[in-house]
């Protein structure tokens, strides 16, 4: 069995989508004057690798702690986009090759190699985008969840995209990072987020398990 971690490094000021709020750790305890250590943290719930929930752009959606916990691991597979350059939309066309793996309830994992362009503000705007085609075709498809190495959907359709997908009861994680690491196509996923009360979304830490059922 091998664990191979697909989450971004969180820290203090570090690039967040435009809009989003600045990350920011201060400590609030330390042990030179109480004992212990304890840091105080702000952060958005769209933060590094994390995941959406229908709340996040469906009014009266469901929030994280309404969500079966099943829904956020499970087997997955990995297909490999690698070859998609800036701003090259991601069509149906590109995953029919792959059409005997997407059922009803299946997890997607797709490798753009996206996060490799991190820290530089090119990550937030100039991404491989799933295109609205894709959403209703995955919609249709009646897939689970959605996992990608980009730090959205689409910026140019955003609300559109995630509106249809989430409305779809399609789990997104976004921001992930290492897809490449894996050596197998099929591996067991789990990106658990925190239980936040109505939460739209939450960081998440996000790990590929290969050989899971081997033991």
């Amino acid at each position: 069995m091998r664990v191979v971690d697909l989450s971004l490094p969180v820290y203090n000021e570090m690039p967040v989508y435009p809009g989003d709020p600045k990350v920011f750790f201060m400590k609030y305890r330390s042990i030179e004057s109480d004992g212990y250590n304890l840091t105080q943290m702000l952060l958005g719930t769209h933060t590094g690798t994390h995941l959406d929930v229908p709340l996040h752009f469906v009014q009266g959606g469901a929030g994280i702690d309404s969500v079966p916990v099943d829904r956020f691991m499970g087997e997955a597979y990995v297909i490999d986009l690698s070859y998609k350059k800036a701003e090259e939309e991601i069509k149906p066309e590109d995953l029919i090759p792959y059409e005997n793996i997407i059922n009803p309830g299946s997890k997607l994992l797709l490798r753009t190699d996206w996060y490799k362009v991190l820290p530089d503000k090119r990550y937030f705007k100039e991404q491989p985008r799933i295109s609205y085609e894709l959403a209703l075709w995955l919609v249709e498809k009646k897939i689970s969840l959605l996992g990608l190495e980009t730090p959205t959907i689409n910026p140019v359709d955003n609300r559109k995209l995630h509106q249809t997908l989430l409305s779809g009861g399609i789990i997104l994680v976004e921001a992930l990072a290492h897809l490449e690491d894996l050596k197998k196509d099929k591996v067991f996923f789990i990106a658990l987020p925190l239980k936040i009360v109505n939460g739209d979304g939450s960081p998440v830490r996000a790990v590929a398990i290969e050989d899971f059922y081997e033991g």
